[in-house]
């Protein structure tokens, strides 16, 4: 599958580079200075440092209590034991861009060696990553900015490209026979949401079909189940842009008696998800497997810092998207408990 070809090429990436740290003594007497071949055109500094002494502060818009993000928190608490530095992790209590660059600035002042942001609105968070990058930190995006982080300076981005994750979700939609659909969006006016939901809608049009945008409350799942509930009129098939929306609307389309007779399919997975999944309640779930969002940045800072090694040219280093259907859910459920998937 194309979702353990990308995950193998990316570990092959991770093993490679963590076998350069090499003991952290080795690393205190390692002074390298390479120039980068990003489109940041950033230097690293020279890694005449310890990996024990290396700080990475990490930001996103999401919260560690949230199913997603807390697999995403795993792979940065992985990948911080994995290579021996201090890695912070701070997100706002709701999704909120004034919260989150007041988070940026906050970090930004302590001068860590690396930033990790998530980037739901460039707008919203330029003056904040504008002031880490001038500072000389090194700063990579994960999740969502695959669209900005060059014009940002940022070294390089680790995620998947959202619109065309969209684009796909409409296309295999199309090809189940769906020709009116929604897009069950928890987060309107959350850049890589957004895309998603107009990939979602370009690739049902290229099927001859069509796709409306239903927004709802991330905090309010009784809210969501019943406007999903009055959303199904002639409604053959809806995509939900992660678990928070899903589970909501699997409730909905059980109310309604149509589950499993509308064709549900959602980003992102979560036990409830593999479950529908595996009871064929659900199409299909994209994955972009967020616990590498969270492992890969962590690593290649840490590289970056002490070695001067960045792989990606510049470009975005791909974690999905991938497709997991009823055939290969089960094979995903033990990992989801391990908080891996």
């Amino acid at each position: 599958m194309r979702r353990r070809t990308i995950g193998a090429s990316l570990l092959l990436t991770v093993a490679a580079l963590a076998a350069g740290c090499g003991s952290e003594d080795d690393a205190a007497d390692t002074a390298t200075t390479a120039a980068a071949t990003t489109g940041a055109e950033t230097t690293a500094a020279p890694a005449a440092t310890a990996a024990r002494d290396v700080q990475i502060a990490v930001v996103t818009h999401g919260q560690a209590s949230d199913p997603f993000w807390s697999v995403f928190k795993n792979g940065v608490d992985a990948a911080a034991k994995d290579m021996g530095v201090t890695v912070t992790y701070q997100a706002p209590q709701t999704f909120d861009m004034v919260a989150m660059s007041q988070l940026i600035d906050a970090e930004v002042a302590k001068q860590p060696d690396g930033l990790v942001v998530s980037i739901p609105d460039a707008q919203a968070l330029k003056g904040s990553i504008d002031k880490a990058v001038a500072a000389g930190i090194l700063v990579i995006s994960a999740n969502s900015g695959s669209d900005v982080f060059q014009e940002l300076g940022i070294l390089t981005h680790v995620g998947q490209t959202e619109y065309e994750a969209g684009l796909g979700a409409g296309h295999k939609m199309g090809e189940a026979g769906v020709k009116k659909a929604i897009c069950v969006n928890q987060e309107v006016g959350n850049a890589a949401l957004d895309l998603r939901c107009k990939g979602f809608g370009d690739g049902l049009k290229e099927a001859g079909g069509s796709s409306e945008v239903v927004a709802v409350e991330l905090a309010d799942p009784t809210g969501t189940a019943q406007r999903v509930g009055g959303s199904l009129s002639g409604v053959e098939g809806i995509l939900t842009l992660g678990p928070t929306g899903a589970v909501p609307t699997l409730q909905a389309l059980e109310t309604a008696g149509q589950l499993g007779k509308i064709k549900l399919a959602t980003f992102d997975l979560s036990p409830e998800v593999l479950e529908a999944l595996k009871a064929g309640n659900m199409e299909f779930a994209i994955d972009q497997q967020q616990y590498l969002q969270g492992y890969l940045p962590v690593v290649f800072l840490t590289q970056f810092k002490l070695n001067g090694l960045m792989p990606g040219g510049g470009g975005v280093i791909p974690t999905g998207p991938g497709f997991v259907t009823k055939d290969t859910a089960e094979q995903v459920i033990e990992l989801s408990k391990q908080g891996i998937r």
